[in-house]
């Protein structure tokens, strides 16, 4: 069993002169339920090598039973340290691919290429693709076989509307993912505000926000015991 976990590389939070990037609670949990279930992990980025850690997810109170399993753990950081480049990896040698959010994915992700194809690649094979909080972002410009946004008629979720008030954002982002979920045809659905929420549409899995993150994971891994 081969995942593939595909990172952001922006760093920058709009033009706020603040930094951003991926969120460690999205990383660190769907990282442990993959790892302790036997899992071979690559882990991917735009430029590869250290990825941009959001600092707020760095916060005491954004802490969690696997952000502190992660930080005492030296190889879980060896290989965050080390991410390979996304333009190097292949959808046809991995069994599924897991996107980690954060607000960096808005910048870079939502628009690379690469991330696009891969997406459109393993969701055409039957792969299961997964991708919480910010990170339904990647899904933007993602088509289906038929030309049509991947994510038209099918049950979507991501950060709300509500939650990105919440932080004082919504001026920042280059776009909301919930109103862009719902533009490109998605059957947009949410929980309330930051509690676990996720929807699966095939072998398409969206999570809410960072407490999705982990029941994401592990419906993924469902599939894929299926």
């Amino acid at each position: 069993m081969k995942i593939l976990m595909v990172l952001t590389s922006h760093d920058q939070l709009g033009n706020t002169g603040e930094k951003t990037g991926f969120w460690l609670e999205e990383f660190a949990a769907p990282y442990y339920v993959f790892k302790d279930a036997g899992a071979t992990l690559t882990v991917a980025s735009p430029q590869g090598g250290q990825p941009p850690l959001d600092p707020k997810s760095d916060d005491a109170s954004a802490q969690t039973d696997a952000t502190k399993r992660f930080k005492a753990d030296d190889e879980a950081q060896q290989v965050l340290a080390s991410t390979v480049k996304l333009a190097s990896v292949s959808g046809a040698d991995y069994d599924a691919v897991f996107y980690p959010g954060g607000h960096g994915p808005l910048w870079d992700l939502a628009e690379d290429r690469q991330s696009i194809a891969l997406i459109e690649r393993m969701y055409a094979a039957g792969k299961p693709v997964a991708a919480v909080c910010h990170a339904p972002a990647v899904l933007r410009h993602a088509k289906a076989a038929n030309g049509e946004p991947l994510v038209k008629g099918k049950s979507v979720t991501g950060f709300t509307n509500t939650e990105e008030d919440a932080v004082q954002l919504t001026n920042v982002v280059p776009f909301l993912v919930e109103d862009m979920l719902k533009e490109n045809g998605g059957d947009y659905s949410k929980g309330a505000d930051w509690a676990p929420y996720v929807t699966q549409a095939g072998h398409l899995i969206t999570g809410q926000n960072p407490a999705s993150s982990e029941p994401a994971a592990e419906a993924l891994l469902a599939l894929l015991k299926k």
